[in-house]
């Protein structure tokens, strides 16, 4: 996205903001009450409230480190916050009293996922391999949310190694943080491997978070969590300092839970460049949406669809039920890609760390730690990483550029074939219930296109089965970003469907596998 088409998105959005319904509950006037009304609020609204004096970064993160205090030991999503949290959030004062604040972000607390690389924090990726020092320098997305005065509140809890390291790994959980609890129903799986992040952002224990995907990991815990996720085109926004899977498929990306949160921090992470100019549609009228019903996840999930697909249409869309093709053939290629990927990319990231140097050191210290296994004690993608051929391999190497093919013509040809503005479809089934022993329930075929193409999807509320959150997965061709958040700003708006988390202890049998 060019700088300027970044600024029109935000302008548009943030003017947006009231009229779609987002507004907060803070008012001028209660500023000092802040942490009672952190659900709803907006970036525009704060930084409207920041810059009359009002309100003071301040005061919001010391607010949220309040809730942090209180509310996460429910859940586990927050591993550790920043002890210059409050001195970074003075400086933000500084800079609003005098008029020089240096963008939308300037003040906001934002949580890291723990496999982003912060200079001055523990930076983990759930492992207590890489419990000592923290890394040398910032990832590139910490430096740009710094430069951006925005403040580092803290870092959270993750599926360990991004859930590739078990094959029957339970989301949410890591060696270093425990296992992560779903707000809506604290018996039910955050979903992996942002589950801290979108958890924290359900629990409005930070404005914003950035999360981590490769395939599902945004999009499915912001769906299950009630939160807004989005994936950004592969590029747009800088892998450098984030632990790895695989460069063809890798990307950090924004979470928050709202979308016009959401866009500014995308605008903040990915800088200049890239995508095609932005215009907000007041309405759906026109907008053509391929609707990708995934009858897999049950009916329950199907029955929200629906409710989402009348929505859509008395906004004005037009929505036709649509199955994207080679998505079989895409299963079966996807997973022997990512694991001669991996192993190229873990041991590069690895030789910038103290601990094991390599994937073979990594597989013998979790065979001598137990902490390690408290949870589950596999580790065989490590072990077929380690025996996969490399990425040089003719093999690999064709069976890669038959996924970048297929997985593109897959969103491709049928936003062609049917003149479609976005493919939508579930993000998420209801939440299952955690077990270390059974693992996760977690077929949830709606991510990969997207994910293995490297082309754009968000996840926003589209309902919910009983307590448990279902999202709306929207995805569109490569560098449609700013076309796919102003659509799914729309959507978020028509289908009204975030609401508070309750906290509840369980809420009956969970699906089983």
């Amino acid at each position: 996205m060019r700088r300027m088409d970044a600024i029109a998105l935000i302008a548009a959005l943030a003017a947006g903001s009231l009229m779609l319904g987002n507004s907060g509950a803070i008012g001028r006037e209660s500023a000092s009450t802040v942490g009672a009304d952190l659900g709803t609020v907006t970036i525009p609204e704060l930084q409207d409230w920041m810059s009359s004096g009002s309100l003071t970064s301040s005061a919001l993160t010391a607010a949220y480190l309040g809730r942090i205090r209180a509310v996460d030991p429910k859940l586990n999503a927050v591993l550790r916050t920043d002890p210059t949290a409050m001195v970074q959030a003075a400086a933000s004062d500084v800079r609003h009293r005098r008029g020089a604040t240096l963008g939308p972000l300037d003040g906001i607390p934002v949580l890291l996922k723990d496999n982003v690389n912060t200079r001055d924090l523990p930076t983990t990726a759930g492992s207590l391999a890489l419990a000592g020092r923290p890394p040398r320098s910032d990832a590139a997305v910490v430096s740009r949310l710094r430069d951006a005065g925005a403040v580092i509140l803290g870092k959270t809890n993750l599926s360990e190694w991004a859930n590739f390291r078990a094959d029957t790994p339970t989301s949410g959980w890591s060696a270093v943080g425990g296992q992560t609890r779903n707000p809506y129903v604290l018996d039910r799986n955050p979903c992996g491997s942002s589950s801290g992040s979108a958890a924290a952002l359900a629990a409005s224990l930070a404005q914003v978070a950035i999360g981590t995907e490769t395939d599902g990991s945004i999009v499915c815990p912001a769906g299950m969590n009630g939160v807004v996720g989005h994936k950004p085109s592969l590029g747009l926004v800088s892998q450098e300092g984030v632990v790895p899977i695989s460069a063809e498929q890798d990307t950090a990306g924004p979470m928050a839970r709202n979308v016009i949160d959401t866009a500014l921090t995308l605008a903040v992470l990915q800088g200049a460049d890239g995508a095609a100019a932005f215009s907000p549609p007041m309405n759906l009228r026109g907008k053509r949406i391929g609707l990708w019903r995934l009858p897999v996840l049950g009916p329950e999930v199907d029955a929200v669809m629906t409710r989402a697909e009348e929505r859509l249409r008395a906004a004005g869309a037009e929505v036709l039920e649509v199955t994207p093709s080679y998505q079989d053939r895409l299963g079966e290629l996807e997973f022997p890609a990512l694991l001669s990927e991996f192993h190229r990319d873990i041991d590069a990231y690895l030789a910038t760390r103290e601990g094991p140097r390599d994937l073979a050191e990594l597989i013998e210290f979790n065979r001598r730690t137990s902490a390690e296994q408290t949870c589950f004690a596999g580790q065989e993608l490590f072990e077929q990483a380690l025996a996969a051929p490399p990425t040089t391999d003719p093999q690999y190497q064709a069976m890669r550029a038959e996924l970048a093919d297929l997985s593109r013509r897959s969103i491709d040809e049928t936003l062609a074939a049917h003149h479609l503005d976005a493919i939508a479809s579930p993000a998420n089934p209801p939440a299952w219930t955690t077990d270390c022993e059974r693992g996760d329930d977690d077929v949830i075929p709606s991510s990969t296109p997207a994910a293995v193409a490297g082309f754009p999807s968000v996840s926003v509320p589209a309902g919910s089965v009983g307590e448990l959150p279902v999202g709306l997965l929207l995805m569109a061709g490569y560098r449609q970003d700013a076309e796919l958040l102003s659509l799914a700003a729309v959507a978020e708006r028509e289908l009204n469907a975030w609401r508070a988390p309750r906290y509840l202890p369980t809420a009956g049998p969970g699906p089983t596998p």
